[in-house]
């Protein structure tokens, strides 16, 4: 999504009132997708945050968790999710005021088409699908171990992000 600089500052202010509602509040609920092609994974680089993550973002209210990763992967990369994103695991992130959750999702090729390009914004600088055996060198491990978790690779050993 193209943002102009007042968009961005929207942007920065509903970032920033999320953040604080994540401290204030009680459990919050956010969403990575694990989208595949025949190949590879779909990766953002955010504009805040260093390194390449899976899409995803917050569970808005009257919005269930599949609903939200379909929309946090089209707002964030384009590409639209045709059916319901399968459920991998669910996650205790400590990283906001010790009471986040994420829940991880599945989509396999053939389940989701590209619906427009990416435009580089505050948020997302780059989204791009990955080859599984060539992430970038500073994909987190976290995002790492998602991935092999959703592909079947790796056991899923620990409820923590």
């Amino acid at each position: 999504m193209v943002k102009s600089g007042r968009g961005n500052g929207r942007f920065v202010y509903a970032h920033l009132r999320s953040l604080y509602g994540r401290v204030r509040h009680g459990v919050t609920l956010g969403v990575r997708g694990v989208v595949l092609s025949d190949r590879g994974v779909l990766l953002v680089r955010h504009g805040y945050l260093p390194g390449w993550h899976l899409p995803g973002g917050a569970v808005d209210p009257g919005e269930s968790a599949a609903e939200a990763v379909s929309r946090e992967v089209e707002e964030e990369t384009g590409i639209a999710l045709d059916s319901p994103p399968e459920f991998v695991a669910l996650y205790f992130h400590q990283a906001f005021a010790n009471r986040d959750h994420v829940a991880v999702f599945r989509s396999r090729p053939g389940q989701w088409h590209r619906i427009r390009e990416i435009a580089p914004s505050f948020e997302i600088r780059d989204a791009q699908f990955f080859d599984f055996d060539e992430l970038p060198e500073d994909t987190s491990e976290a995002t790492r171990q998602r991935i092999a978790e959703a592909l079947g690779q790796k056991p899923i050993d620990s409820d923590r992000w």
